[in-house]
């Protein structure tokens, strides 16, 4: 009971002064007005900002004091934020934008106007130092190197300067005592008796002059090594100007190789203990040796390894190797006592002899011990001067070696013909499985058939059938014997034989295998593949006897004539060509090309009438050919026989009537200056032919000469009407209205022409040109551009595209054009006319050469080409490419067709329009 009541008391009583509830549990205390008082009233809103309006500050705005007082975050936070209202915030945006933009350039002026003003007034240094930093690049060295150095002009430290001191005497007078040697000995130490020295005959040690003479001796010393002799006349053992070489040549190892040759060491110590009779592990302990310097200790090892491995021919060759000269005789004498039948050592042996006789008589002794070695006779052979010497050896050897076809044959070319005869049927019945003895057998009868011109004709082919014959039993009996050789096995035979100057023996071997292992399917695609090889290493003999065998079996192959005559032409002669042309048109009568190859090579030789022969062969052969009776009209016109031209043309149109020989009569009048039966000819052909677009374009072109431009205008509306895809037509139409000074007209024209021609490059390029000859220069690139999206991979448009840009980006343009039509020769020709432009000779050629390869028709080429070696190519350039034009006989391009077809070039040579091209171009 007492307890409960004192509890109750506790409760009751004041809590103490500091006492702050739930402190413990970490409450705070809290003061109110109550407990510190009444405090003065502060100034209200409108005294401050009356105040700060006095003082000009801005007043505060409070951010809370629009918010919604229901919603913390603002006015408007809970509505959605549509679609509408993103639309309204872009028209805003854009309005500013708008606004910024009307005056920024307004604003950037005024601000490049301060900033120019401001440096004007306030320049920076390097601006005001600019005008002496370019005075610099005058300076010349001298005057750069006479500039002074600049000292230090500031106060701070400032090198302080060095002050001098007047030494005491006392310290020079010790320093002079140093150098001082003491020659006498103390007089103390004489009154006491020690350290004395007894001096013999009075005289007393001077050890500076001992000093001095050691210096004199190895002065002296090394005087004589810097000379070639000494002072007495003795040449020295020391090389003054190779001393440092031969110190280079000292190799210096380190100490890991040291410590991989003392491994090695230990290894080959181990194996040659381990297995003494190993012949290569002497040698390789020798090498090592060898290596690590110590030629002594590798000739003793290899002696070792001679005397355990005695039969080995390897130990004992490298024990020669490792000694001179002398010592090498006696260690391979000792080597045939043991290894007598080793080919190498005797070799050896005789290498070692300087003198011949010497050498002869150690390789007669080797073969006394190694008969039928075939290397040791070929040796002792060579080292016989006189014919008859190595004639003897030679029939000794084959005796010995009846087996060895190399001894053979070196025998047959010994000997005389007849008795090389009697030597080859010997080795024939010796070693029947040889096909080298058949093929030296064809080789001798050839040698001996073209070796006496005196011979007649008949019998010297005679014998030259005696080579097919020889080489055909060859053959026969090397498959009786079961020699197989493979096809090209024989076709390298035949090269070979060829390429050694026996081209008859290889026509034999040709037509002996050349039929071998072939399906009759595959065989003339086979032997045109043979012979195109052939000519391709150079091998025209070869290529020309599988031709010629080719043609005996299909005689009646145009092809193959044609490919003969080509190789004939490209490598053969006149005779020998005319020779395959006059078979080609025996065997093949119908075939055109072979008679106008024929007449024109009688032509160009010279020989008129001879042409003239062939032309009238090949009109019985083929009496209703255009092109025969256009050669023969050619052939006459150029010859000066213009009436019997303009007979043959009449002749022509009446047997053969054909669209082109109209076209060409007409063209022929012309020539001639007969406008008006040219015409009638003209208006004749259009009857016949009203689909020949040329008969429209020489009427065209024929009217616009005599200025009709009406007449030609619809002459070529005709042309258009009935052939409406014929771009040359639309180009000479608007051509027309260009010269009539329409060139609205032209351009109407050839936007027609695009519309039914599409996509055709030469239209869109005769549009610039209408629009770059009108003086519309950006017109001119924008249809470039456009023709160009058309036409992505025309040459004539990329080059065209390469000349419109400035000068430094016309090769990164050229650049493009290669990416889109890399092969194309007018873009190529451009890029050579780049590099010729740039003053890149060698380069430049090279891409004229490649643009005439990619194609060889194209005139303008060659033009610029001939126009570049004018420039920069000597007179053998000049040569090679007119007679590579003449060649090759272009007859397209722009410049070039509009030379070659003009009225006043007719009967021109190629040589001639290529130097008119070459003039013309720029």
């Amino acid at each position: 009971m007492a307890s409960s009541k004192n509890k109750l008391a506790f409760l009751s009583m004041p809590a103490p002064a500091s006492y702050v509830a739930g402190l413990g549990r970490g409450a705070s205390g809290f003061t109110t007005r109550s407990d510190i008082g009444p405090a003065r009233e502060g100034p209200s809103a409108e005294v401050i900002a009356e105040a700060q309006a006095k003082r000009g500050e801005e007043a505060e705005v409070d951010p809370d004091q629009f918010q919604d007082p229901d919603n913390e975050y603002g006015l408007f936070a809970g509505t959605t934020y549509e679609q509408d209202d993103e639309e309204a915030d872009k028209i805003y945006e854009q309005v500013d934008e708008n606004m910024d933009a009307r005056r920024r350039a307004r604003r950037e002026a005024r601000e490049q106007t301060e900033l120019a003003k401001r440096r004007a007034e306030r320049p920076k240094i390097q601006q005001q130092f600019a005008d002496l930093k370019r005075g610099l690049s005058v300076v010349t060295d001298e005057e750069w190197e006479g500039i002074p150095e600049v000292g230090n002009l500031t106060r701070k430290k400032r090198r302080r300067e060095e002050r001098s001191y007047v030494v005491p005497d006392s310290v020079i007078v010790g320093d002079r005592g140093k150098g001082e040697y003491e020659n006498a000995l103390d007089a103390r130490q004489q009154e006491s008796g020690g350290f004395e020295t007894p001096a013999e005959l009075g005289q007393m040690t001077n050890f500076v002059e001992i000093g001095q003479a050691q210096s004199k001796i190895l002065t002296l010393k090394l005087d004589q090594i810097s000379g070639t002799t000494t002072s007495s006349g003795s040449a020295t053992s020391v090389d003054p100007k190779g001393y440092l070489t031969s110190l280079n040549s000292v190799v210096t190892k380190s100490d890991a190789e040291i410590g991989d040759i003392k491994r090695a060491r230990m290894l080959f110590d181990s194996l040659v203990k381990s297995n003494p009779k190993h012949g290569p592990g002497w040698i390789a302990a020798a090498c090592l040796e060898e290596h690590a310097g110590r030629m002594v200790a590798a000739r003793k090892l290899i002696k070792a390894g001679c005397e355990q491995c005695p039969k080995s021919e390897d130990v004992w060759l490298e024990a020669a190797r490792l000694h001179n000269n002398d010592d090498a005789k006696v260690i391979l004498a000792n080597a045939v006592q043991h290894v007598g039948q080793s080919v190498k050592i005797w070799m050896a042996a005789a290498d070692l002899e300087h003198d011949v006789k010497a050498k002869k008589r150690v390789l007669r002794k080797a073969l006394e011990h190694i008969p039928n070695s075939v290397r040791l006779w070929k040796e002792t052979v060579n080292l016989e001067s006189s014919h008859n010497d190595a004639r003897i050896l030679l029939s000794r050897a084959v005796e010995v070696i009846p087996l060895s076809v190399e001894l053979w044959l070196a025998l047959a070319r010994l000997e005389t013909p007849e008795r090389a005869k009697a030597v080859l049927n010997k080795a024939r019945k010796a070693v029947p499985t040889s096909h080298e003895i058949w093929i030296a057998a064809g080789r001798l009868l050839e040698q001996e058939a073209t070796s006496h011109p005196e011979k007649s004709l008949e019998g010297r082919n005679k014998e030259l059938e005696a080579v097919d014959k020889t080489i055909e039993v060859g053959v026969r009996e090397l498959r009786r014997h079961q020699v197989l050789l493979t096809r090209e096995q024989w076709l390298k035979e035949a090269e070979r034989c060829e390429s050694e100057g026996s081209p008859r023996t290889c026509e034999a071997i040709i037509k002996a295998t050349v039929a071998m292992e072939i399906e009759e399917e595959d065989r003339l695609d086979t032997w045109v593949g043979d012979a195109e090889s052939a000519e391709a290493k150079g091998m025209v003999g070869t290529a020309r006897s599988i031709l010629a065998y080719a043609l005996k079996v299909y005689p009646d192959r145009k092809s193959l004539w044609r490919k003969a005559a080509d190789l004939e032409k490209a490598h053969g002669t006149r005779e020998s060509l005319d020779a395959v042309l006059s078979r080609a048109v025996h065997h093949c009568p119908q075939a055109e090309v072979l008679w106008l190859m024929s007449a024109k090579e009688k032509w160009l030789a010279g020989d008129v009438p001879a042409s003239r022969e062939v032309l009238e062969r090949a009109f019985v052969a083929n009496p209703e050919s255009e092109q025969i009776w256009l050669a023969a009209v050619k052939l006459e016109a150029e010859n000066g026989e213009l009436g019997v031209a303009k007979e043959l043309l009449v002749r022509a149109r009446t047997v053969a009537d054909t669209e082109r020989i109209w076209m060409k009569s007409a063209v022929f009048e012309r020539q001639q200056g007969r406008i008006s039966t040219a015409l009638d000819t003209l208006a004749k052909a259009l009857v016949k032919f009203p689909k020949f677009a040329k008969l429209y374009m020489i009427q065209g072109q024929i009217h616009q000469s005599q200025k009709d431009y009406t007449s030609a205008r619809a002459s070529f509306a005709a042309g258009l009407k009935a052939c409406p895809k014929e771009p040359t037509l639309w180009i000479l139409a608007s051509k027309l209205e260009e010269a009539d000074g329409k060139s609205i007209k032209a351009r109407a024209l050839l936007e027609k022409a695009r519309l039914v021609i599409p996509a055709n490059d030469v239209l869109w390029a005769e549009a610039v040109g209408v629009e770059e000859r009108s003086g519309g220069g950006p017109q001119a690139k924008a249809m470039l551009a456009r023709g160009l999206q058309e036409c992505p991979t025309s040459g004539l448009l990329w080059s065209m595209s390469i000349w419109a840009e400035p000068r430094p980006t016309r090769k990164s343009r050229s650049v493009d054009a290669l990416k889109k039509s890399a092969d194309n020769p007018l873009i190529i020709c451009t890029v050579a006319r780049l590099f010729w432009g740039e003053r890149k000779i060698e380069k430049a050629r090279q891409w004229f050469g490649r643009a005439v390869a990619t194609n060889s028709d194209l005139g303008d080429s060659w033009g610029w080409w001939l126009k570049f070696e004018r420039q920069h190519g000597t007179v053998e350039h000049r040569t090679e490419v007119i007679n590579r034009c003449v060649s090759d006989e272009p007859h397209h391009s722009l410049v070039w067709q509009s030379i070659a077809k003009d009225d006043k070039n007719a009967g021109k040579s190629a040589k001639e329009i290529l130097e008119m091209v070459a003039d013309a171009l720029q």
